[in-house]
C-alpha cells in the first residue's frame, strides 16, 4: 500500500511538472517570461501568506488549549468518557496537532493565492487624480485599496473562528470546559483563551464595520448605485458606531480575561448585538420608508446627480458629445448632395450573411474554412479610404476526410491557413457577388500578392490543435501548404499525393517552443496526453510545437489582467497579417457608479445566431479599451500597446510588468491605420446610455426618457440589433470616419407595447490616423444626435415592417423567389444624411440547393415614410429622392444582370428592362398577376386566383424567355482580382 502511495504521488507530482514546465517554455518562447515569473512569484508568496495566517492561528490556539488542560482523575462516566478518547488520540497528538492547522492553511492560502489581483493593485497602486464625493477620497482608495483591506480583514476574521473552534473543541477534549449539571464549567485557563480570541474578532468585526462605511458608495441594493440619503444619513453613522461599539467590547473582554469578571463584557455583546439589529438593521429601513419613500425623488436627487456623474466618468461617457438633430422626413430631390463623401461609402456587404459566399468563390479546399461572420475594415486604394468586408482562409481540421484524419495528418501536415480575402463592402459584381479586392490561391489583389506579405496563417481563431513544425535545413517539406494546379472545390488530396496537386512548406518562423530533445518531447506528450507525439519519426531537432493558437487565448494568456473582446480581427499590416484585439481593464469597485453585467450587455443578435464570442459573465462599473495588441498569424508573436494612457489600472498593470506593454508611440503607422473602436465596449455603453444620457436628476428618477437599444428586425427572434461599422461623415464633422454606430428608440418594458420611433443614434470615431505612434485626437469621440420627440422618424422595426408590407415591394420579391431561392435581409443600416436619417438594407437571393450562397440582388432604401426599391443603391437612392438623390453611391457603375425583379417602388425602370421591351412587358403582366391574386384570396375567390395564377406562370415563362435574349453587357463589371478559376 505505501508503494502504490508514492507511486501515485509521483506521477500526479511529474504531471504537475510537465504542466509548470511547458508553460515556462511557451512565455520564455513568445517573450513573456516576466509575466509568468510574476504572477507565480505572488500566488506563491499570497499563498504562503494565507497558509501561515490560517496554519498558525489553528496551531497556536490549539496549543495554548492543549497547554491549558486541567490534571485530574475522571470523577464521572462523562470524563472517563473524554480520558478514553485522549489515551486513544495521544499517539497521534503531534500529528494531529500539526496536521489539521496544515489542512485548514491549504485551504486558506488556496483561497488566498486566487486573489493575487487585488493585492498586486493594492501594492502597486496609482491615484486615479479624482475624489468621491462623499469621503473627499481618491478613486484608487476604492478600486485597489479598499478591496485588498476587505480581503485581508475577512481572512484575518476566517482564521479567528476556526481558530476559536478547534480551541473550544481542544478545550473540551481534555476537560477546560465541561457540561455539569449546575452549567457550564470553564478553567481559567480556558477563559483566558477565549477572552483573547473574542476580543481578536470583535478588533476585527469593528475594522469590518469601518471598512463597511466606505464600502456603502459601491453598494447597489438602493435605487441606483452607491450610498443614497439612507445611506448617507443612517447606515455610514451607524457603521461608525458599530465600530466604536465593537472595540470597546473587546477591550471589555481582554481586561475580563485577566480580572476574571465577565458581567460586563457579556452585557456588551449583548448590547452589541441589539445595536446592529436596531441602529444597523431596522433604523435605516424606518429612515427609507417614512422619510425617504413618500419624496424619494426629492430626497434622493443630490445622490442621483452623484451616480449619473461617477457612472458617465466610470464608462467613459463623460465627454460624450450631445447634438439636437431636427431630422426632417421629407425626401427631397438633391437632398444627399452635401453628403456625397458618406453616399459613396455606404456599405452593401454585410459581413454576417456573406460567409457562404466567401466559402463558395474561395475556401478552394474542404480543409479550409472562414468564420460565420465576417469583418469590417477599411485600406486605403489609390488614395482613396474604402470601407472592405475581411476574413482569413483559415484551417479546418474536421474539413478532411474521415479517412486522412489521423493524428499524423491532423498535427504535422495541415497546419496553417492561407492567405487574406477582402471584398469592397460598398459595390458588387454584375451578378450580386461581391467584388474582390484580395483573392485567390496565391494570395493577389491590390493589397498584396504572397511575395509581398505572408500569406500563411498559422495562428487564428479556428486553430484549437496542436501542430508540429519546423525542420532541419535541406530536409524535405511535410506541411501542406496551398492549393496548385487543382481545381477549386476538389476532393480533398492525401498527404502523399499533395506533392502533384499541393505545395508544400516547412514553417520558418520562431513560433513555439523546441519539441527537439527527448525531455521537451516527453513533457508535451504527458502535457497533450499523447504517445503519438512521443514515438512519431516527424519530430526531429528544429520541431517547434505550435499551441494556444487563438488570438484571444494568446493575448489572454500574456496580460491575465484584461477582459478580451469577443471581435478580434485580421489585417494586412508591415507585409503580415496581424490580428487586432482589444483589451480592457474592468474593475467593479468604482464609487457611485452602476454595475453592469458584461455577458448580457454584450449580447446581440450575432451572439445568439453566428456564434460571435460575448464578454465573459462578470459585473463591472468601470472599464477602459486600456491595450490594443496584435497577434502575427504566422508566428504567433504578441504586442501588447498601452493604448489609453490616462487610465489609472493600466498603470498600475505596468508597474507590476514593467517591460510587457509597449507605448502606443511605437506603434506602427500601418496598425495605426487598422485600429478601430472596439465592439463590445461601445455595447456596454450603448447600454448605459439608454438611461444615463440623461442627466437632470429629476427626469433620471422619473424615468420618462429613458431609451432602448432596438431589436434586430432582421431577424424572428427578440435580440438587440448589433452596432454596425460604416464610413460616415457625422453632421458638424469636418471628414468622414470610420465609426461605430448605434440607434436608441423609446424604452421597451417586458410585456408592454411601446413605439418603434428613433429617438437617438450614437457613432463612435474609430479613426485613430495614419501616422507612426500619433493618434488621432478625434479617436474614441462619441457623439450622440437626440432628435425631438415630437420629430416621428421611424426606427429599424417600423422601416423593416414598411418594406416587409408594402405591395410592390412585396410582389417583387416574390417574383424572385418563385424559383428554387429564398430572400435573406442583410443587416439595416442607418445613416444621418440628407438632414434626416436615411435607412439602407441589402436584399439577397439564395438558391435552396446543395450548393448555394447569398448574392447582392436589390437594394431598399427608406427616408421618413417614403421608400425606393432597385437592383443598386444608386438607383434605389434616386428611386426614393425623386428621381435624383444628388450623390452617386459606390455600385453607381455597376450594370446588373437582367432578373424578373421588375421596376421600384417610384415608378422607375431599371435600365435592364429598358432596353428590352418584352421583358419589361413580361414583368409588368407578372406583378399584375400577382396583385390580382392577392385581391382574388382577400376576397375568397378561388376560382380567380387560379386564373390569376395561370396568368403569372405564363407571364414568369414570356420573362425567362426575353430574359434569355438579353446580351451580355458590354462593358463587363471591373474585378479587383483574378476569378479564384484562373488561380494556378
Amino acid at each position: 500500500m505505501p508503494t502504490i502511495i508514492v507511486v501515485a504521488v509521483l506521477v500526479v507530482a511529474v504531471l504537475i511538472f510537465s504542466g509548470i514546465y511547458t508553460d515556462l517554455l511557451w512565455f520564455n518562447q513568445i517573450g513573456f517570461s516576466e509575466v509568468f515569473w510574476t504572477e507565480r512569484i505572488a500566488k506563491i508568496l499570497i499563498f504562503i501568506a494565507g497558509f501561515l495566517i490560517m496554519a498558525a492561528g489553528v496551531f497556536f490556539s490549539i496549543r495554548a488549549a492543549y497547554k491549558a488542560r486541567p490534571i485530574y482523575a475522571p470523577d464521572s462516566a462523562h470524563e472517563d468518557n473524554l480520558n478514553r478518547y485522549q489515551m486513544q488520540l495521544e499517539p497521534i497528538r503531534r500529528v494531529v496537532m500539526i496536521g489539521v492547522p496544515i489542512v485548514f492553511g491549504l485551504f486558506a492560502g488556496t483561497a488566498a493565492m486566487a486573489q493575487w489581483e487585488k493585492v498586486m493593485l493594492f501594492l502597486y497602486r496609482v491615484p486615479f487624480g479624482s475624489t468621491d464625493p462623499e469621503f473627499g477620497l481618491d478613486i484608487s482608495f476604492y478600486t485597489n485599496t479598499l478591496p485588498f483591506l476587505g480581503f485581508l480583514v475577512g481572512m484575518l476574521i476566517s482564521a479567528t473562528v476556526i481558530a476559536f473552534i478547534a480551541g473550544m473543541l481542544t478545550h473540551y477534549l481534555y476537560g477546560a470546559i465541561r457540561l455539569t449539571e449546575r452549567g457550564i464549567f470553564t478553567t481559567r485557563g480556558a477563559q483566558i483563551h477565549i477572552a483573547i480570541l473574542a476580543g481578536v474578532f470583535l478588533l476585527l468585526l469593528a475594522g469590518n464595520f469601518w471598512l463597511g462605511r466606505y464600502a456603502t458608495l459601491q453598494d447597489n441594493g438602493g435605487f441606483r448605485a452607491g450610498a443614497m440619503f439612507t445611506d448617507v444619513n443612517a447606515v455610514i453613522p451607524t457603521k461608525a458606531i458599530l465600530a466604536a461599539a465593537a472595540i470597546i467590547v473587546a477591550i471589555l473582554f481582554i481586561v475580563a480575561a485577566f480580572i476574571g469578571k465577565w458581567k460586563l463584557p457579556l452585557i456588551g455583546a449583548g448590547m452589541l448585538v441589539v445595536t446592529a439589529i436596531v441602529a444597523g438593521g431596522l433604523y435605516p429601513m424606518a429612515i427609507q420608508a417614512w422619510q425617504v419613500k413618500p419624496s424619494q425623488g426629492n430626497m434622493e436627487a443630490e445622490f442621483i446627480q452623484r451616480n449619473i456623474e461617477m457612472t458617465r466618468e466610470a464608462y467613459g461617457l463623460s465627454d460624450i458629445e450631445v447634438t439636437p438633430y431636427k431630422a426632417t422626413t421629407t425626401a427631397e430631390a438633391g437632398a444627399l448632395r452635401q453628403d456625397a463623401d458618406t453616399a459613396a461609402n455606404i456599405r452593401l456587404l454585410d459581413p454576417n450573411l456573406l460567409s457562404a459566399t466567401f466559402r463558395e468563390l474561395e475556401q478552394y479546399r474542404p480543409y479550409y474554412e472562414f468564420p460565420k461572420t465576417l469583418n469590417v475594415d477599411r485600406y486605403t486604394i489609390d488614395g482613396e479610404v474604402r470601407d472592405a468586408v475581411i476574413a482569413v482562409r483559415e484551417l479546418n481540421p474536421n474539413g478532411l476526410n474521415p479517412a486522412q484524419q489521423n493524428w499524423y495528418n491532423q498535427h504535422l501536415v495541415y497546419t496553417h491557413g492561407y492567405g487574406m480575402v477582402a471584398a469592397y463592402g460598398n459595390t458588387v459584381t454584375a451578378d450580386g457577388k461581391p467584388k474582390f479586392m484580395q483573392s485567390g490561391v496565391p494570395s493577389t489583389g491590390v493589397l498584396g500578392t504572397d511575395t509581398s506579405y505572408q500569406p500563411r496563417i498559422y495562428f487564428g481563431q479556428s486553430m484549437t490543435e496542436y501542430s508540429l513544425v519546423g525542420a532541419e535545413e535541406g530536409t524535405a517539406p511535410i506541411e501542406l501548404d496551398r492549393p496548385q494546379g487543382t481545381t477549386a472545390g476538389a476532393a480533398d488530396a492525401t498527404a502523399d499525393e499533395a506533392s502533384g496537386s499541393e505545395s508544400l512548406t516547412t514553417f520558418t518562423g520562431n513560433g513555439g517552443p523546441n519539441v527537439g530533445n527527448w525531455f521537451n518531447r516527453a513533457m508535451y506528450a504527458l502535457k497533450f496526453q499523447s504517445t503519438d507525439l512521443l514515438l512519431t519519426n516527424g519530430v526531429n531537432s528544429e520541431s517547434q510545437i505550435l499551441y494556444d493558437r487563438t488570438p484571444e487565448e494568446r493575448v489572454a494568456k500574456v496580460a491575465p489582467y484584461l477582459t478580451i473582446d469577443g471581435n478580434p480581427y485580421p489585417a494586412i499590416v508591415d507585409g503580415k497579417v496581424k490580428w487586432i484585439v482589444d483589451g480592457y481593464t474592468t474593475s467593479s469597485y468604482y464609487p457611485y457608479s452602476q454595475q453592469q453585467q458584461l455577458q448580457e450587455a454584450t449580447t446581440d443578435s450575432l451572439t445568439a445566431t453566428n456564434g460571435m464570442a460575448t464578454l465573459p459573465n462578470a459585473s463591472v462599473n468601470y472599464i477602459r479599451n486600456s491595450v490594443k495588441a496584435t497577434v502575427d498569424a504566422y508566428d504567433g508573436s504578441v504586442d501588447l500597446f498601452a493604448w489609453d494612457t490616462e487610465d489609472p489600472i493600466l498603470k498600475s498593470w505596468q508597474k507590476i510588468f514593467p517591460s510587457t506593454i509597449k507605448p502606443y508611440t511605437e506603434m506602427s503607422a500601418d496598425v495605426m491605420s487598422h485600429v478601430r473602436y472596439p465592439e463590445d465596449i461601445f455595447k456596454v455603453q450603448r447600454e448605459l446610455l439608454g438611461q444615463y444620457h440623461v442627466t437632470d436628476p429629476d427626469k433620471f428618477f422619473q424615468n420618462t426618457e429613458a431609451w432602448s437599444v432596438p431589436d434586430d428586425p432582421t431577424t424572428t427572434a427578440t435580440d438587440k440589433q448589433p452596432p454596425y461599422y460604416l464610413s460616415l461623415k457625422m453632421p458638424g464633422a469636418e471628414k468622414t470616419a470610420f465609426s461605430l454606430t448605434t440607434n436608441f428608440i423609446p424604452q421597451e418594458v417586458a410585456g408592454t407595447d411601446s413605439r418603434n420611433v428613433l429617438y437617438g443614434f450614437m457613432a463612435a470615431n474609430g479613426d485613430a490616423g495614419n501616422v507612426k505612434g500619433v493618434k488621432s485626437p478625434d479617436y474614441g469621440k462619441l457623439q450622440l444626435l437626440e432628435l425631438p420627440v415630437e420629430t416621428q422618424v421611424p426606427g429599424p422595426g417600423q422601416v423593416q415592417n414598411t418594406f416587409r408590407t408594402d405591395p410592390r415591394v412585396s410582389d417583387q420579391l416574390n417574383i424572385l423567389t418563385l424559383g428554387q431561392s429564398e430572400l435573406k435581409n442583410g443587416n439595416l443600416l442607418t445613416l444621418p444624411m440628407g438632414g434626416g436619417l436615411l435607412y439602407v438594407q441589402p436584399v439577397y437571393l439564395q438558391s435552396k440547393g446543395a450548393t448555394s450562397f447569398p448574392t447582392l440582388q436589390r437594394v431598399l432604401v427608406a427616408f421618413g415614410n417614403k421608400i425606393g426599391f432597385a437592383a443598386t443603391l444608386d438607383e434605389a437612392l434616386d428611386d426614393l429622392f425623386g428621381g435624383d438623390s444628388g450623390a452617386a453611391a459606390g455600385d453607381a457603375n455597376v450594370e446588373k444582370v437582367p432578373d424578373a425583379a421588375g421596376p421600384g417602388t417610384g415608378g422607375t425602370t431599371p435600365s435592364e428592362t429598358s432596353t428590352n421591351p418584352a421583358l419589361a412587358t413580361a414583368l409588368q403582366e407578372a406583378s399584375a398577376a400577382i396583385t390580382e391574386g392577392q385581391a382574388a384570396l382577400a376576397k375568397g375567390d378561388f376560382t380567380a386566383y387560379g386564373t390569376a395564377q395561370k396568368k403569372l406562370e405564363t407571364a414568369i415563362a414570356a420573362a425567362i424567355a426575353a430574359e434569355g435574349a438579353v446580351a451580355t453587357p458590354s462593358t463587363p463589371a471591373p474585378t479587383a482580382t483574378p476569378s479564384p478559376s484562373a488561380a494556378p
